[in-house]
């Protein structure tokens, strides 16, 4: 397998080299699935944060809900679904944010069928 990164045009590629990236930072995310957890990190986000070692800009990502950034960082997608669920947040509701739309547009352009 080649170490070259694979370049698909219009779609966001997470792969070994994201994952080692983003290890401490989806770590953190996927303990979301505790409601103990999540109680916590919401009490301190910060201080939840630094307990796993996120690095600054992470944190930063994090606490200031930069859910591109969560991606750029080395964030799965998946993981970082697991934060906005934590929010009250959909699916869709990422979708817009990663596409510039609100939530609705979003919902509404894919019951339109999708991007053209």
């Amino acid at each position: 397998m080649s170490a070259e990164r694979f370049d698909v045009p219009g779609t966001y590629v997470f792969d070994t080299r994201d994952s080692h990236r983003g290890y401490r930072l989806n770590k953190m995310l996927m303990s979301f699935r505790s409601p103990a957890n999540r109680e916590r990190f919401l009490a301190d986000e910060a201080a939840y944060c630094a307990e796993f070692g996120l690095s600054d800009e992470q944190r930063a990502a994090v606490v200031d809900r930069d859910w591109q950034r969560m991606l750029d960082l080395g964030g799965s997608i998946f993981y970082v679904f697991k934060l906005a669920l934590v929010d009250g947040r959909s699916m869709q509701y990422l979708g817009g944010e990663f596409t510039g739309m609100t939530e609705a547009e979003f919902v509404a352009m894919m019951r339109a069928g999708g991007r053209t």
